[in-house]
């Protein structure tokens, strides 16, 4: 699942709401997590105390990681699937779903 060679797509809700360095870090955050993957991938984004902070989880196998982003200019508070659909992968808000 989520093979960095499989070809990456966004919705325009991502595009028009999501800053690009997040964009990035998100698929970065999932190319750096342990294996086995689950194909969906949920990203809380937050912001607290003025920092940019994601929490990330999945269910099989369950995992959680939260990072604390501080140099984002344009912090956002959102829910992000990334859904790995064995052909392609898919960054998508959660009202996108």
């Amino acid at each position: 699942m989520f093979e960095p060679e499989k070809k990456r797509y966004l919705t325009r809700g991502v595009d028009e709401t999501i800053p690009p360095e997040l964009q990035l870090f998100i698929w970065e955050a999932i190319d750096h997590m342990p294996q086995p993957k689950d194909y969906l991938q949920v990203f809380t984004l937050t912001v607290e105390n003025g920092l940019q902070c994601i929490h990330h989880t999945s269910e099989q196998p369950e995992y959680e990681m939260t990072y604390i982003l501080p140099t984002v200019e344009n912090a956002v508070t959102a829910k992000i699937y990334c859904i790995d659909s064995e052909e392609y992968c898919t960054m998508l808000l959660a009202e996108e779903y």
